[in-house]
């Protein structure tokens, strides 16, 4: 074929054919903390669309909540799978990995300072609408991005998968904006009966609108299709479930476009 009838060829290609998914190395800063952001979206999308947050697990910012993010660009939103921890720090060890969490977690203050600035790097894109803005989160992202909530932080959804629930600072009557919606697998270990009922009495008083998913049969980690890997590699009660991981990322996708009139 010659390069004349390619052209008309291309010519009668519908645009959104040639729509694809771009994937942005990006760099912010708290203070002199380096962090390390991956933001994807759609790019023959012509308006500004609402900014997704997605929070990684304990493992650090790495291949699983990149492919999130670049699924959720895939939906019509810009993604940015945020640093929590720094420098784009990963564990290959669950000592690791505990100690990376542990040192956020122990500094609040510091983690709502860099969930912040992620937040104003997705905001200033060129894609997105600023004030429509959301989170989601796994395992350790997943109490993150409750934690913002918690803290007022102005968000319009928060989900939360397979996330740790207990709180030192529990939400006030009031103080939370976002929705909230917590996926959680029945048997996992890791979150207990009490955890549950402390999380939705704290919900209750603080009068927030939220939903609390339990799937039965699932474990800990269900959505990440690695989770089996890590869990006979290190002992440890992980589990893929690809059902709970399909019906966890559909309720997320109808609240998303229930909230955002997609």
């Amino acid at each position: 074929m010659n390069r004349f009838a390619m052209a008309g060829l291309l010519c009668c290609i519908p645009f959104a054919a040639l729509s694809a998914v771009v994937g942005e190395e990006v760099v912010y800063h708290h203070g002199d903390t380096r962090m390390n952001g991956y933001l994807a979206y759609d790019d023959a999308i012509g308006k500004k669309r609402p900014g997704i947050l997605v929070v990684h697990e304990w493992w650090g910012h790495n291949a699983y909540a990149r492919s999130r993010a670049e699924q959720l660009a895939a939906m019509g939103y810009t993604a940015l799978a945020v640093d929590m921890y720094g420098e784009g720090k990963q564990a290959d060890h669950p000592k690791d990995a505990g100690r990376f969490a542990g040192e956020v977690k122990k500094n609040m203050e510091t983690a709502g300072a860099r969930f912040q600035a992620a937040t104003e790097l997705l905001q200033n894109h060129k894609t997105v609408a600023r004030n429509e803005i959301s989170a989601i989160g796994y395992c350790f992202g997943g109490g993150m991005v409750l934690e913002m909530a918690r803290r007022g932080h102005d968000l319009d959804l928060v989900a939360s998968f397979h996330g740790s629930l207990p709180t030192s600072a529990p939400a006030a009557k009031g103080a939370v904006k976002a929705e909230v919606m917590v996926f959680n697998g029945a048997d996992d270990p890791f979150v207990k009966p009490e955890h549950i009922e402390a999380f939705m009495a704290e919900m209750d008083r603080a009068e927030v609108k939220y939903s609390f998913t339990n799937y039965p049969g699932a474990r800990h980690s269900f959505t990440n299709p690695e989770a089996d890997d890590f869990g006979k590699k290190f002992d440890l009660p992980l589990q893929y479930d690809a059902m709970a991981d399909k019906q966890s990322w559909g309720a997320l996708s109808k609240a998303l476009d229930a909230i955002y009139a997609k």
